[in-house]
């Protein structure tokens, strides 16, 4: 397997394994929660830009689900047209486009009283106290998650990614440390993650893979370990993820458990994801450098590597990775190729 070699699940085919991971755009207000002018260029950008899947950054599935009120969502139908530009502009450039559907739950940033499984605040300001969602509340929640799938689908995209990392609500329900309820989604920490993909598969058409992103350890004291999450990775798997997206932390301040924060720290983890379930994986963190991320591809650790900072950085990163790894790489747009000629 090389970087730049092909690669396809069910129905979706990439050109090369490069993703752009999914990376918010605080800085540019997203009026009622749709993406403008600025989400249109930065996303083609990195089609142009030779990458395989993008990924859309975090989309909400209610307004008070958002993290600030900058962010994207797909909360309603009059959304869908302005998702629906851009992902067609993606893929007229021959990269595929995902979108990662998601709530914030207690990480919310502007919300007065947030949502959460229990009610424990997430740590520092500006996070306030949430209050703990009620049984009967939840099977409404599962189904605002489903209806943003449904149109996701309807905007064209060809992957969905949900959202059950860095500490956001799906992540709330499967951590022991902030999910201290005593009815069925307490009981079974896998519960809630596990409905909620049942229920956006039913949206999904059948040859669409579905990505799960997981926090696989969490850094702060008394956080869950790898193995909690190959348990979660099971059970999700079972109610049909088809692709896990490994990340890890993000539920709060690291305790005596310390991110490395060095090139590939990540990906270990991926790796053991990988091996313990036999499924697709996606590697991200700080693997910006191109002979790295091929090394993690060549060597069996991940499928598909994810990029990040680097991408923020280069529009270019895998036209310019290619070059690098495969001098005579075919991402180079036909109008830009004069710039690259000796």
């Amino acid at each position: 397997m090389r970087l730049f070699s092909p690669y396809v699940i069910k129905g979706l085919h990439l050109q090369n394994r490069v993703v752009m991971a999914p990376m918010c755009q605080y800085a540019v207000t997203a009026k009622d929660g749709k993406p403008n002018e600025w989400h249109y260029v930065h996303y083609l950008s990195r089609a142009i830009g030779g990458t395989g899947l993008i990924m859309i950054e975090m989309t909400d599935i209610d307004p008070d689900g958002r993290i600030t009120e900058m962010d994207l969502g797909l909360w309603s139908d009059n959304q869908i047209p302005a998702f629906a530009r851009i992902i067609k502009g993606v893929q007229a450039y021959n990269s595929k486009v995902g979108i990662q559907i998601a709530h914030a739950g207690r990480k919310t940033e502007f919300v007065e009283t947030p949502i959460a499984p229990s009610a424990i605040k997430f740590p520092g300001s500006p996070y306030r106290m949430p209050r703990a969602l009620a049984t009967e509340e939840i099977p409404g929640i599962i189904q605002q998650f489903a209806d943003t799938v449904r149109r996701a689908v309807k905007a064209g995209v060809d992957v969905i990614e949900l959202h059950g990392a860095h500490g956001y609500l799906i992540h709330q329900f499967q951590s022991p440390l902030t999910n201290q309820r005593d009815d069925a989604y307490g009981q079974d920490l896998s519960r809630f993650g596990a409905d909620v993909i049942q229920a956006v598969k039913r949206e999904m058409p059948a040859n669409m893979p579905l990505v799960f992103r997981i926090s696989a350890v969490e850094y702060v004291e008394g956080g869950y370990n790898i193995e909690h999450a190959i348990r979660l990775c099971k059970a999700y798997k079972k109610a049909g993820v088809d692709i896990f997206h490994v990340s890890t932390g993000g539920e709060g301040p690291p305790g005596s458990n310390q991110p490395r924060n060095s090139p590939g720290y990540q990906v270990t983890y991926a790796e053991q994801i990988r091996e313990a379930l036999d499924v697709p994986v996606i590697a991200v963190g700080m693997l910006d450098d191109p002979v790295q991320a091929h090394s993690v591809i060549e060597g069996g650790q991940a499928d598909m590597v994810a990029i990040g900072r680097g991408m923020l950085r280069d529009p270019y990163w895998a036209v310019h990775a290619g070059i690098k790894l495969e001098p005579q790489s075919p991402l180079v747009p036909k109008p830009y190729q004069a710039g690259y000629s000796s």
